[in-house]
């Protein structure tokens, strides 16, 4: 079962058919108990959409929540974030987080910091090095409860992060920085370790970048990650995590303006995300 935001109401996929479920809000829903059982219920008392299209008005599959990312899950991802801040001297500081029993956690977005499938994201206006990350995004609700799945597209200024980590919230925490959708699969059984990532990017119709991997590599589990974020801190409207990447392209690739980026988890579907230019703001 998967459930999308859209610009009218919310659309619950049953058993390949679509249906609209009313006389709730998207943070009422979120952290709704026995969420599985309660719209399967609902869907039942309601007939199924005719002929329905997303079209314009798909939403990113988030309300009041925060998004939040853990970094270095992945071997390729500690190598990458070694290598670019060795010359400031921190390389050392990933492989120790690799290593350690505390994982790094940081704050990623607010929901209007973040895109939907089909809107854009961005690069930032002082950043020359620019790249996605595909991860897979663990929906959670107010008491730490994974509700489901979703795909998180965390954008990242490389050579910000890299010229220093202490860098990390604004190579991270922009506006449109983070992609989320195309909605979230609800489902209470973790993710096969098999479930595989793919990442392409496409500039003018072409391919220049494709990756995969999959949730094997990930070296933490979703439950070690969520037990870490939740420590002294609370979300009474629930809230996302970014699981990290394990697909990285190499030094040479930036994102351009008028690219597309596809990431692609089969259970859940494909992100995707055309790349909008830096927005010089005006000073006051």
């Amino acid at each position: 079962m998967k459930v999308y935001r859209t610009i009218d109401a919310i659309i619950v996929e049953d058993r390949g058919a679509f249906y609209e479920i009313g006389g709730t809000t998207w943070d009422d829903l979120f952290n709704r108990q026995h969420l599985n059982s309660s719209l399967t219920s609902a869907t039942r008392r309601v007939s199924a959409l005719v002929n329905f299209s997303f079209a314009s008005g798909l939403l990113p599959p988030i309300g009041s929540q925060e998004v939040w990312a853990a970094g270095v899950t992945y071997y390729r991802s500690r190598a990458a974030r070694m290598e670019e801040s060795k010359s400031a001297g921190g390389g050392d500081f990933y492989d120790r987080v690799y290593e350690a029993d505390r994982p790094e956690i940081f704050f990623k977005a607010t929901p209007h910091r973040v895109a939907g499938s089909g809107q854009p994201v961005r690069i930032r206006v002082d950043s020359r090095w620019n790249v996605p990350e595909p991860e897979l995004a663990i929906a959670v609700n107010s008491l730490g409860q994974i509700i489901g799945f979703t795909i998180g597209n965390d954008m990242s200024s490389r050579d910000i992060e890299g010229e220093n980590p202490l860098y990390l919230p604004q190579a991270k925490v922009y506006d449109q920085c983070c992609g989320l959708g195309p909605g979230i699969l609800l489902t209470e059984e973790p993710l096969a370790k098999s479930t595989e990532i793919r990442l392409e990017i496409l500039r003018d119709n072409s391919k220049v970048f494709e990756g995969s991997t999959n949730l094997e590599q990930m070296r933490r589990t979703p439950e070690e990650l969520i037990e870490f974020l939740f420590r002294d801190n609370s979300f009474p409207r629930g809230c996302f995590l970014l699981t990290g990447t394990g697909i990285v392209p190499p030094d040479d690739f930036s994102l351009a303006t008028g690219d597309e980026v596809r990431i692609t988890i089969d259970p859940i579907g494909t992100l995707i995300n055309p790349v909008a230019g830096p927005t010089v703001k005006s000073r006051r």
